[in-house]
């Protein structure tokens, strides 16, 4: 019967099990699968040996003869589930050399996704030596049989992943609850980090392939709209990019690998993106708010000769051109090449993406033609330290990262996610545009995130449950936002800049959103680490995702945390710039972060502030970030506009002092001086003057521009 059952689920389904010889193991073992669909049991069932049992509810059992059938038999385990004597049971069954089979989840997932583990399982590995062993069942979150309100098929291909045979850390030391907690945690851990790996290296293997393969299972489905309400269906996005690559081929020059692309977040930048692609070359996003200068320094630097563009962008943003024309770089307009497509062709387009998706890839069809090792985009960094550098993120980068946030998040099909941060930013790019299409989501791009009471009225408008933000922008929105717009808000990730108290005290009173904060850089995709629903924990940037590893260097003058270092699937292919690609090459592999960061016992990240914005004060290290963060929301009555950086200037007899600077020309020295003493910093934080500006220069994602404020100040 096992290997009739088999054989039709391999017909079916197309079913295959993986590294299923860690099974033979003899017990105690414990088997620990996700949970997703009414017959999970099965594809596990007909990889097991007769003397495994399932873990099931002797209560639920009870509700139908069927379920009587099925959950009462030689090979299961019955527990009553309300009975404190429940984990008992299964400890003493495993202390006799048993082998169980336990959804820890405790339930079918209502998400498609991993959900939280019941912590009794970690009080089972506590009470008992038994090793474990993780599963992942892959596409079967796509069965019929699911509750989740995600999409289905009749027949998705499944797959069963067996991690090798693990055990478990000792709990020395801690009380039975705090072992319950540790011991936990430390199985989820594993179990998605095993997702991760799978979809590594079971899944498309770079972002083309990965988006035409949603594509092909939703070609119906609304995935992408704008500002101008233009809404794209996967079917009309493929289309698009396939009519938009044949005259782009004919403007393009063979001989440039980069193109740059210059356009706000429209429906057409993506669109053009998966259009280069096609085509084999890498497209460079030119971040506009830098100012034209910096824009040629950048293409200089990526050393490309064409760009696209549009007219009526250059003209509503009233950018010149006219100095990248003059030195040697072409302007491709979008208009004139929309110009050049025929309706013939757009009609032969729809007509071989419907027959065949995989048309709008060349060569294999599979796409298998572009390296997931090859550069996918390059980004340029802000500048606020000095000249942008240029960042080579590969197809196999951008993807470990959206893995790994799927991995850590429970974002469900039903999600829809909203953002107008900007593209040439790798926090929108990544996770506001590249997931959402990857993963099968409705994603509004908005064109600027400084249109304070249009973007709340945006989303509330579009029903959107994900939105991507930082702390200034999300100032701005409470000052203007009616308290019902986000009243569909599922996800609030905030990141680019440190949260704030008083932002995250505003979003929670006045909406009853909790904001939560992640930490990233350019240079690893961005994302680093966050905080989920799951596992919140105020003040920090979260934990770390997975496949990344961390270490900590000691800085002088710093007693807690020290210098982060990061290494992981999501961290660059390098630089463009010689220097700074010189010197990540001598990490092998390692990425220098240049922040001061703690990390508590849990694995949550505190950031501390950059090297650079720490400054030596009678010698001792100040932060110059805390010292802005205990400023921020400090002053009430000058309302929610003022704001207070700091930045210092040298002193002989100090070394260095700090400065205050604000855009509020009533505030005191006396005033500032209190707001830092009264959250509990020193005297040496306290700054020695104040200089008031109109107002403080920012960067494109709201950051202040410290830079930018020294030269304003000098």
């Amino acid at each position: 019967m096992k290997s009739f059952l088999r054989t039709l689920l391999r017909w079916l389904y197309g079913f295959r099990a993986y590294n299923e010889t860690v099974l033979s193991s003899p017990g105690p073992v414990l088997l620990t699968p996700n949970h997703v669909s009414w017959i999970d049991w099965l594809f596990l069932g007909v990889c097991l040996e007769d003397d495994w049992k399932f873990v099931v509810s002797s209560v639920s059992a009870q509700t139908s003869w069927l379920h009587r059938k099925i959950m009462l038999n030689k090979r299961t385990f019955p527990i009553d589930t309300t009975s404190p004597f429940a984990v008992k049971r299964m400890a003493e069954h495993l202390q006799g050399g048993g082998r169980l089979v336990l959804f820890a989840e405790g339930r079918l997932s209502r998400t498609g996704t991993l959900m939280k583990l019941f912590d009794g399982t970690g009080f089972l590995l506590h009470k008992t030596s038994a090793k474990v062993i993780t599963c992942y069942l892959r596409g079967a979150n796509r069965l019929p049989l699911c509750p989740h309100p995600g999409w289905r098929k009749w027949f998705p291909k499944v797959t069963a992943h067996f991690s090798e045979v693990l055990t478990h850390p000792e709990a020395k030391n801690l009380s039975t609850a705090q072992a319950r907690a540790k011991l936990t945690a430390w199985l989820r851990d594993r179990m998605v980090e095993q997702q991760f790996q799978v979809e590594m290296d079971f899944g498309p293997q770079n972002v083309l392939s990965a988006i035409l393969d949603s594509a092909k299972q939703m070609p119906k489905m609304e995935v992408l709209e704008d500002a101008t309400r233009q809404n794209l269906t996967y079917r009309r996005l493929i289309v698009g990019a396939d009519v938009l690559s044949k005259p782009l081929q004919a403007a393009l020059s063979p001989k440039s690998e980069r193109v740059g692309i210059l356009l706000p977040n429209v429906a057409t930048l993506p669109v053009s993106l998966l259009s280069l692609w096609k085509l084999g070359k890498v497209p460079a996003i030119l971040n506009y708010s830098t100012g034209t200068a910096t824009m040629l320094a950048c293409a200089q630097l990526a050393g490309f000769k064409q760009i696209i563009t549009s007219k009526l962008f250059l003209e509503r943003a009233r950018l010149k051109v006219e100095p990248l024309i003059e030195s040697g770089i072409e302007m491709i307009y979008l208009e004139d090449i929309r110009a050049r497509v025929t309706g013939s062709q757009k009609f032969s387009s729809l007509l071989k993406i419907t027959l065949d998706a995989n048309s709008f890839l060349p060569d294999s069809g599979r796409g298998e033609f572009i390296d997931p090792a090859s550069t996918a985009v390059v980004l340029f960094t802000s500048g606020s330290e000095g000249v942008p550098k240029g960042v080579e993120l590969t197809h196999r980068n951008l993807l470990s990262n959206m893995r790994q946030m799927l991995a850590a998040t429970d974002i469900m099909d039903t999600d829809r996610l909203f953002n107008c941060l900007p593209l040439f930013h790798s926090f929108g790019l990544t996770v506001g545009t590249l997931l959402p299409l990857v993963r099968g989501l409705y994603v509004f791009i908005y064109p600027s995130p400084l249109h304070y009471r249009i973007v709340p009225a945006a989303l509330y408008d579009t029903d959107c449950t994900v939105f991507l933000s930082t702390n200034t922008f999300l100032n701005g929105y409470a000052r203007r936002a009616h308290p019902y717009d986000f009243r569909s808000m599922r996800y609030l990730f905030a990141a680019a800049e440190k949260l704030q108290e008083s932002t995250a005290q505003t979003w929670s009173q006045k909406f009853g959103v909790r904001v939560l904060e992640g930490y990233g850089a350019t240079e690893c995709s961005p994302c680093v680490s966050v905080n989920t629903p799951l596992n919140p924990k105020y003040g920090s940037v979260g934990r770390l995702l997975p496949g990344i590893e961390f270490k900590l260097e000691k800085v002088e003058g710093v007693e807690e945390g020290g210098r982060l270092f990061v290494r992981g699937p999501n961290v660059m292919r390098g630089y463009l710039n010689p220097d700074a690609e010189a010197k990540f090459k001598e990490l092998d592999g390692w990425y220098d972060t240049g922040d001061i960061v703690s990390v508590d016992s849990d694995g949550y990240l505190f950031v501390r502030g950059r090297l650079k914005r720490f400054a030596k004060v009678s010698g001792e290290m100040v932060s110059l970030t805390a010292v802005e963060d205990a400023l921020a929301g400090a002053f009430p009555q000058y309302g929610l506009r003022c704001q207070v950086a700091i930045i210092t200037r040298p002193d002989e007899g100090k070394g260095e002092v700090l400065i205050a600077v604000t855009n509020e020309p009533k505030m005191q020295l006396e005033e500032i001086r209190g707001a830092i003493k009264a959250k509990g910093l020193t005297n040496l934080s306290v700054p020695r003057e104040i200089k008031v500006v109109r107002e403080i220069p920012k960067l494109g994602t709201g950051k202040i521009n410290h830079r930018e404020l020294v030269k304003l100040l000098t």
